[in-house]
């Protein structure tokens, strides 16, 4: 039941069948609320210098925008870097350390899908999981790093921070319900708005390619795939941060007679544990020049400052 209530929000906000076009018609007003709501509560913040240089990438609606391999492309080039994230779908809260940049110290559980993402793929960063951005920022602080990213937290106001915002394309522009924005790009407040396949384009890489491969995924809005899958025999899509069961892949795979599941980084780094034979969509991105400009010249004024 919870995979279908996801599916049909998806398919509400971002390609809406005529029913759904006309719910959304009728619950403008409460977007209407939602939205001025929205607005009182971003001029109420007052943002606060945590003393160390901040880079939220994030966007504006609900649902995958490529977050994930953008922040692993601009964490990848600091030294001494962090990055704090919520770690939804963690069966831990609070804050916990996932790596100290030299080895993980938790398992996905604790850690969430996203969180381990970065623990494997930049060994050398700081990640942190805090519902309590600052609280993680601080830590991160303590442990000695210069720089964190912040995997979507544009609605952190009260931080002071450069916001990076990846615009997403959709059908309805509206807030929440009637649409899929959580907020908008209140105009008061400054941030740079980047363009997949403008401003970073993705490039896939497809590892331990079998002959028959079934593919198993659990990311938001799993149709964004279709553009860099090779031939498989079916497409299983799981809600975003399902928990898989290894039975449920062993039953696909049997179903199928497949030799492996085809599987992004996100369900790699839950999967693996089963030792079941996994294809792999990598992602990576592509990130133009000037928007390492833009963050190293945001870190030269507040150096400037503080000197």
């Amino acid at each position: 039941m919870k995979k279908k209530i996801i599916f049909w929000v998806e398919e509400y906000f971002y390609n809406p069948n005529p029913i759904q076009k006309l719910l959304s018609f009728v619950l403008l007003p409460l977007s209407y609320l939602y939205c001025f709501a929205m607005f009182l509560r971003f001029k109420s913040k007052k943002r606060e210098d945590l003393g160390i240089d901040v880079i939220s990438v994030g966007n504006l609606s609900v649902g995958g925008s490529g977050k994930t391999p953008l922040v692993t492309a601009l964490a990848s080039n600091y030294e001494d870097a962090a990055i704090v994230l919520r770690g939804y779908g963690r069966n831990s809260s609070g804050l916990v350390v996932v790596s100290n940049g030299r080895e993980i110290l938790c398992d996905v559980s604790a850690s969430g899908d996203e969180a381990m993402i970065y623990a494997h793929k930049i060994p050398r960063a700081v990640v942190i999981v805090s519902e309590d951005r600052k609280k993680g920022i601080n830590r991160a602080k303590e442990m000695g790093v210069k720089i964190v990213f912040l995997d979507d937290a544009y609605s952190k106001h009260d931080i002071k921070k450069l916001d990076i915002l990846i615009d997403v394309e959709s059908k309805n522009s509206s807030c929440l319900p009637s649409g899929p924005f959580r907020e908008r790009l209140w105009s008061s407040k400054e941030a740079l708005v980047v363009k997949e396949g403008v401003d970073f384009k993705r490039v896939v890489e497809l590892k331990n390619k079998s002959d028959k491969m079934s593919l198993i995924t659990a990311i938001a809005r799993p149709q964004r795939l279709d553009g860099y899958l090779p031939e498989v025999i079916s497409k299983n899509y799981f809600e975003d941060h399902h928990t898989f069961s290894k039975s449920e892949v062993v039953d696909i795979l049997k179903r199928d007679k497949a030799d492996s599941a085809l599987v992004t980084y996100k369900d790699f780094v839950k999967l693996e544990q089963f030792d079941l034979n996994l294809s792999l969509l990598d992602m990576y991105v592509q990130v133009d020049k000037n928007i390492f400009k833009t963050v190293d010249n945001y870190r030269g004024c507040n150096n400037a400052k503080k000197d």
